[in-house]
């Protein structure tokens, strides 16, 4: 059959892979996708053929500018240009795995080590999204009610058998011959492959991309003997309230209130519903309950006419809010509401904290989301004392107030404290101007964090919104005092575990009442000593909040000021979705039995979110009670908030996905990336209730038992001893993602790691969305003083990173220049025997001798090279989702051994002190799987 590359638009290409079907490639990015790309002036899906299979035998392919890679087990073809020639490692090719898998047959019956399409240029998740086409509503005749355009339909399952559902097929690979592959992070999860007629629009937003709703399995198993037989954990990944990069497409609004919902359910009406009755009813496809169509559904409210039913954004968006009627309101929605709790105590003094804080305050004003004019700040100041600011009205000045009972906690003055930000915004930058230089000379040490979360908490309990706490002393005095509990001769044991866990009661429970106020907390944290990062980090962790972490701030650095006002700009600029809840509903048969991330569950399935930030993600676990009889079930968001600009509305995201009583579907329909993000939230769990060797255990154990059902049900092997170590295709980097997750220092044994560092990891690890939380646990790896021609120049998508390297310090070479980072941190690893050349275009030194390694900002240098490494930084700070920036360190290879071994600690599938290389590991699983 014909190669679809002459049907593409211009910057695609199509790739065929060892699945026996095209991948396609947009060249500038290397962004991939199953599907065939939308071209630029919206193709007719009709006139689209289907992808033609291409042939097991195939030539060279041209080598596109994103995709040239290092020749790295014969993942490439040609080597790139060698800026800074010296003698390199020479890899050797690595023959493909062959294992037999009972129910293929031909051709499929081997998996084949191919080479694969070039990883996108854009971080670890940023799949090009398609264009809208082909919507019948646009210039076209609706179909009649109930079905969906016949041409369409059959566009959109061209490559399905006659009239059937496309089938998964599975493809086994073997993890002894088979090593990690960095750019198999980048490819998109397991195709949904719904049966005909399932969605009733031809959109292809119909269903939920990944970055908003994923699910461990994209085939449901139909019982749960099925699910429990492959061992694979039925979870969803949900990151609301996603941020919008250029060239995102926007959610769409429905904006007339009309909100069809069913009677029994309550499921929002979404694009795998069916009309009834002339399309005066629809069925629900989760319960099956018809429900009448509302009488304005079909009608204009703008226009004041009758409105074309197909193109409503609910029936072709599975991504959409809605503006709530007045039935959705148990109260007018509040403004949005920012109390600072800023720490003036000596330490915080000194380190530039104050300064830098109100510096960045005064600069970000304008960004603080205001759009209706009602937004509302106050400022508190503590020490052992309370300090509150009166701003009135028309004034320049302020008054402070001074508190210093701190048990008994009251507003010293009924007006004036909670202010209109545009109303009193010349007396806020008086104020932000001047607090750093009232406490210059403040000698006193304590904090009376306790009593100033209860002062703010009673200023904005009766409206709600976000308390944002700098603070960089230990809680010493009032209600919440701690006590430093830091005991290094603990670390390592079982009993490390208690210094995760709170440590008083106080702020659980003061974070409940919280919620029930719709108060949120965010926790910035700054202590050069011991914090206690584990007890503060409840604040965020039960009212939707965040913890950002800074040890060791000194703003005198001018590294730790950019960074630290960076996040901060972000956080306060940062549109948020208060007052909200958030439900899943699922189809019969399918409960929500788990919930994981920063919330407080109200009730059974109700998660109270005072105030929802933007890319935090949750997980919730599924459990099947009953036999599901549907070829496909549906899983459905809602959020119901308040925007940070006063309106009220439900934000529902829509996932379909077929069902199956095949076991090898199952397995091949797993989602890796959204198993091990569940994994990293039960890991963290589990060692708060229980220790942290448990929760190490309890994820390797997991592996295993995948392990263990696949080798027992799709191999030839079954239950005997084996040679070779199987795993479906699309989980083969599963165990490479378990490692990483297991030296992360979240959870790494390690008795040198301190509580406070420990405790903010395990935060980021249950907050993060995927697409920053996978590099996080397996970091990216780049060669810069060889990498192509293209690498550090900007394309049509941005700036082209170089190709990704293995994990393992064999790929470090003495002359070269690498970059590790894992979108917290960045290393520049520069090795002994750099030529003094590289060393004087990147850091305009005259050789290595004289460079120094640490914390440091890399200046721009008037050179081509100097200008491309600093451009693949700069992408790298920019290029996911989120408002970390990442610090950089130069790392010398014979440098300082704390600061080099925390570098190498990032390749890890290397051996460091007791954890084992990916090989050790490797055989390690195997013999459990052997022996089990």
């Amino acid at each position: 059959m014909a190669s679809p590359a002459q049907k593409l638009p211009v910057g695609w290409a199509a790739e065929d892979n060892q699945h026996q079907r095209y991948l396609f490639i947009e060249t500038a990015t290397g962004a991939t996708q199953w599907d065939p790309p939308a071209s630029q002036d919206g193709p007719n899906v009709q006139n689209t053929p289907p992808v033609a299979e291409p042939s097991v035998h195939h030539g060279k392919r041209r080598q596109y500018a994103a995709g040239q890679t290092q020749v790295y087990y014969g993942g490439g073809e040609a080597a790139p240009d060698l800026a800074y020639p010296a003698p390199g490692l020479q890899p050797q090719a690595v023959p493909g795995a062959q294992l037999f898998t009972p129910g293929l047959v031909g051709e499929n019956q081997f998996a084949t080590q191919q080479t694969h399409p070039p990883p996108g240029q854009s971080g670890y998740y940023n799949q090009a999204e398609s264009e809208y086409i082909n919507a019948p509503s646009f210039g076209q005749p609706p179909p009649p009610y109930g079905q969906a355009p016949v041409d369409a339909l059959a566009g959109q399952f061209g490559q399905m058998g006659v009239g059937g559902q496309k089938q998964f097929h599975l493809y086994t690979t073997n993890l002894l011959t088979s090593p990690p592959e960095p750019r198999d992070l980048q490819r998109p999860p397991p195709e949904i492959r719904l049966p005909p007629n399932s969605c009733i629009s031809p959109s292809p937003f119909a269903n939920a991309h990944p970055s908003y709703q994923r699910c461990t399995l994209n085939a449901i198993p139909t019982t749960s003997s099925l699910l429990t037989k492959a061992k694979i954990p039925l979870a969803l990944v949900i990151t609301p309230y996603r941020s919008l990069k250029e060239g995102d497409e926007a959610v769409p609004v429905v904006t007339d209130t009309v909100i069809a919902r069913c009677r029994r359910c309550r499921t929002y009406i979404n694009p795998y519903v069916q009309f009834l009755e002339g399309g005066n009813r629809w069925r629900c496809c989760m319960c099956n309950m018809t429900n009448e169509v509302p009488q304005l559904f079909d009608w204009d409210q703008v226009r004041n006419q009758p409105g074309d039913r197909w193109s409503r954004a609910e029936l072709n968006h599975s991504v959409v809010e809605f503006v709530a009627p007045t039935e959705y309101m148990v109260r007018p929605p509040q403004p949005a509401v920012y109390i600072f709790l800023i720490d003036v105590s000596n330490s915080a003094v000194q380190s530039g904290m104050v300064a830098t804080a109100t510096r960045t305050i005064l600069e970000n004003l304008d960004r603080i989301p205001d759009e209706d004019g009602r937004t509302k700040v106050a400022i508190i100041c503590f020490d052992v004392s309370l300090y509150f600011f009166s701003l009135p009205v028309g004034s320049t000045d302020s008054n402070m107030l001074v508190v210093s009972d701190i048990d008994d906690v009251f507003l010293p003055k009924p007006t004036d404290l909670l202010v209109n930000l545009a109303e009193s915004r010349a007396s806020l930058e008086t104020l932000l101007g001047r607090i750093n230089d009232m406490f210059q000379e403040n000698s006193i040490i304590g904090s009376a964090l306790g009593p100033a979360l209860q002062a703010g908490f009673k200023l904005m309990s009766p409206i709600g919104g976000k308390i944002v706490v700098l603070s960089s002393t230990l809680p010493s005095v009032g209600p919440g005092a701690l006590k430093n509990r830091e005991d290094p001769k603990i670390l390592g044991t079982a009993k490390e575990s208690g210094l995760l866990q709170a440590a008083v009661p106080f702020y659980k429970t003061f974070a409940i009442d919280c919620s029930r106020a719709q108060v949120s907390v965010d926790m910035f944290l700054f202590s050069a000593a011991y914090q206690d990062v584990a007890t503060l980090a409840c604040l965020p962790h039960y009212t939707s909040g965040q913890t950002y972490y800074y040890p060791a701030f000194n703003a005198g650095r001018t590294e730790d000021a950019i960074k630290f006002a960076h996040e901060f700009g972000e956080v306060l600029a940062m549109p948020i979705m208060l007052e909200a809840v958030m439900r899943v509903r699922a189809s019969r048969g399918l409960r929500m039995s788990s919930f994981h991330g920063n919330f407080f569950v109200r009730s059974t399935d109700l998660l109270a979110m005072p105030a929802v930030p933007q890319d935090q993600s949750y997980a919730i676990e599924i459990q099947i009670e009953e036999q599901i009889n549907t070829p496909f079930v549906v899983m459905q968001t809602a959020v119901l908030h308040t925007t940070c600009y006063g309106e009220r509305r439900i934000r529902v995201i829509t996932l379909a996905l077929p069902t199956t009583t095949i076991l090898s579907e199952v397995f091949a329909s797993a989602d890796q990336v959204a198993i091990a993000t569940l994994l990293a939230n039960k890991a963290v769990e589990r060692s708060l209730t229980h220790k942290l060797e448990d929760s190490r255990e309890y994820v390797f154990q997991k592996l295993v038992e995948i392990l263990i059902a696949y080798k027992t049900s799709m191999t030839s092997g079954g239950a005997g001893a084996s040679a070779q170590l199987a795993i479906s295709e699309n989980l083969k980097m599963l165990p490479v993602l378990v490692l990483g997750l297991l030296k992360n220092v979240g959870i790494r044994q390690s008795a040198q790691i301190p509580p406070d560092i420990r405790a903010y990891s395990q935060a980021l690890l249950t907050s993060l969305p995927s697409q920053i939380l996978i590099p996080y646990i397996y970091p990216t790896f780049y060669a810069l003083h060889n990498m192509p021609p293209e690498a550090g120049t900007i394309g049509e998508n941005g700036v082209i990173l170089p190709p990704a390297l293995p994990l393992t310090s064999e790929r470090l070479e003495r002359h070269g220049l690498f970059l590790i980072e894992d979108g917290q941190t960045i290393f520049l690893w520069v090795g002994r025997d750099a030529v003094p050349q590289l060393v004087q275009d990147v850091f305009d030194l005259p050789s290595y001798d004289v460079l120094r390694g640490g914390k440091t900002t890399l200046r721009p240098l008037s050179n081509p090279f100097s200008e491309r490494v600093n451009a693949v930084i700069q992408k790298i700070r920019e290029m996911r989702r989120g408002i970390y920036y990442p610090h950089l360190y130069i790392v010398k290879e014979d440098g300082e051994p704390p600061l080099r071994l925390w570098a190498l600690s990032a390749l890890i599938q290397d051996r460091a002190d007791v954890l084992p290389s990916y090989q050790q590991f490797i055989s390690s699983l195997k013999d459990k799987v052997i022996t089990t």
